[in-house]
Order: structure tokens, then sequence, then C-alpha cells
């Protein structure tokens, strides 16, 4: 397939690349550093610096839309949150006004979205079709799912991956959270009994492929492993991989200070299960934590 890629520089995008390539297909890279594109995404890799410059007869037979800022990366200021917005849902509208013009429609979009859409939900089991509690976060990704959707009165198929933490080698929030878990001065965030929904970096790619292929699939999935965590969970498990202890917990009004509204992320949290892939029998590599941070580790 010729497949188009946003976020394709990426933590996840670059792994996707390689998985890609390996499999036959044609890649292009929307990137605004079009240049890093070979050498993070590989050789063959094309770039395209600007999504209004595709043209009626470029071709795709499938795009994977992970652009978007990183929600953990700044405090949430209102420029930072308008950063937020735009990152993804620009992006995601400027994807649909090409699909709309191109002579040849793709026959598949795939857009990122993550289980914050659900917000904060304490101890419920939240699958795909659950109701979501209205926050920052849930506001962001609704509006990004919706600018996706958009695609279908095109005729497109459109999937949607509501990920969770994706934990893979040399990135993601994993490598946040290592150097301090490294010397014995990780610990707990607030209570810790705010849940963890995750995923394996594998997995996820695995999840992509499949929607990619399988033209009977559309609609949302959650992309998460099928046993979240609590916080205290995670933290335990980390430092007992780590031969480490877990001595210093960060009280929620600490983070809230440090972090003001973005502490959200941290103190909050989603009980998500993969209900969609479940049902098909997905077959998880990683499925529970301990399998998925000693592959890391």
């Amino acid at each position: 397939m010729n497949i188009l890629i946003t976020g394709g520089t990426g933590f996840i995008g670059t792994a996707l690349c390689a998985v890609l390539l390996n499999s036959g297909h044609h890649l292009t890279v929307f990137s605004r550093r079009p240049e890093q594109v070979p050498e993070l995404c590989g050789q063959p890799v094309l770039a395209v610096r600007r999504l209004h410059d595709l043209t009626t007869e470029d071709q795709f037979d499938a795009i994977v839309n992970l652009a978007g800022e990183g929600i953990a990366d700044a405090r949430w200021t209102a420029a930072r949150k308008k950063k937020l917005l735009d990152s993804r849902i620009a992006t995601t509208e400027q994807l649909v006004a090409y699909i709309q013009r191109a002579r040849n429609k793709p026959k598949v979009l795939i857009s990122g979205s993550a289980v914050g859409f659900y917000g904060n939900q304490d101890d419920t089991l939240l699958d795909e079709n659950s109701p979501p509690h209205d926050d920052f976060a849930h506001r962001l990704c609704a509006q990004w799912e919706q600018a996706a959707k958009l695609a279908e009165a095109s005729g497109v198929r459109v999937c949607i991956i509501r990920t969770g933490l994706v934990i893979g080698a040399n990135g993601g929030f994993l490598k946040r959270m290592l150097p301090a878990f490294r010397i014995g001065l990780g610990g707990v965030l607030g209570s810790g009994r705010q849940w963890m929904s995750w995923i394996h970096r594998q997995d996820l790619l695995a999840i992509i492929t499949l929607l990619l292929n399988d033209e009977n699939l559309q609609g949302v999935f959650n992309g998460t492993a099928p046993t979240p965590v609590t916080n205290s969970e995670f933290t335990r498990c980390l430092a007992r991989l780590l031969h480490r202890p877990a001595l210093l917990p960060v009280p929620a009004p600490v983070l809230k200070i440090m972090l003001g509204e973005m502490s959200e992320l941290l103190l909050g949290g989603q009980r998500a299960v993969p209900r969609r892939l479940l049902e098909m029998s997905f077959p998880f590599r990683f499925a529970t934590l301990e399998s998925a941070l000693r592959d890391v580790l």
C-alpha cells in the first residue's frame, strides 16, 4: 500500500514506519522538519512539509494520523492548551480536506485519540461505549475524533484508536520515570489509587496493522492492554524489576502546585479495557504489565 503518515517522526510513528517498510509498503510522512524524515523513518520514506501541498492527483491507499503535541510536555497554560488542540484538530481537518478533494480517495483513515476521552472516572470499568466525564482531556479527544469522523462522508473507512500509556524502549512516559526509579527515588503519585491504562508499543503497532488490513473494521477501539493497573501497582512493579525501593511518594497538593491543571493527568485516570479487540480474540503479546516492563527494561 501507499500510506501517508502524520506524526511519523515520533515515538510511535518511527516504529510504525519500520514495521510498514519491512512489510513492503510505500510511505510518505508529513513533517515540519522534512529533512529529518529519512534518518528517523527510513531512507525510502518520502517527506511532505505541508498537507496543503498535496494535490488532487496524489494518491494514498491509507492514512495514519498520529500527529499531536505531547500532552504532558508542558504546563497547561491557555497558550499551551491551544497548541495541543491545534496540533491535533487542525492537522486532522487538513487531512480530511485533502481526502475531500482527492480524485482517488484512501480506503481507510486511522486516527489517534487517547483514553483521556473518558475523563477521570475513578474505578469505573470503561469500554468503547462508556460515556465520558467532561474535562479538558475529554474535550480535546472528542474534538479530535469528531474531526476525523468527517472523512466518512467521503466514503472512507475511519478507525479511531483511544490509546493508553505506551510502553516502549527509549521513549514515551517511561523514559521520564526511569532516571528517578533507577536510583530508588520513584514513588506513588497522590493516593496511588488512580488507574493507568497502558499498552506495549509492539501491541499498538499490531493493532494499527490490523486496522489497515481488515476492511470490515471501523469505529472506535481502545488501544490498551487488557489489564489496567493502579499507579501504586505500577510503581511497585517497576521498582521490583529494577531491584530498587520506591521511596519518594509525591503528595497530590505538591503535584497541583507544580503542574496546575495538568496534574489531573497524573492524579486521575481511566480503567479502560479493549473490549472490541478482546471480542475479536486479538493476540496481545504483552497482556500483563510485568511482561511489558521486562521486555523494555
